[in-house]
């Protein structure tokens, strides 16, 4: 069975979890051309490698930031999004 340490449940079996997608900086909808909102919403970095990645914990609903090598399966460690402050 694959685990996954949530940040604030601790270790939890994968099936837990949701996959939210990779940690991108969003341009600014309202000044950015449609080329560059229209790459942001449809293309993603699909290159093996170490990724931030926007996780769930369902029972809890905990959000938080995940850095996984996707060539090698592994996750790396979990933490809390900090914010924009």
């Amino acid at each position: 069975m694959k685990i996954m340490t949530c940040p604030l449940n601790g270790p939890r079996p994968v099936s837990e979890f949701f996959y939210w997608g990779e940690v991108r900086p969003m341009p600014d909808p309202a000044s950015c051309d449609d080329a560059t909102w229209a790459d942001y919403v449809f293309n993603r970095n699909g290159a093996p490698g170490v990724k931030r990645e926007w996780w769930c914990h369902t029972p809890s609903n905990t959000w938080f930031i995940a850095e996984r090598d996707t060539a090698k399966d592994v996750v790396l460690r979990t933490y809390f999004h900090e914010g924009d402050a």
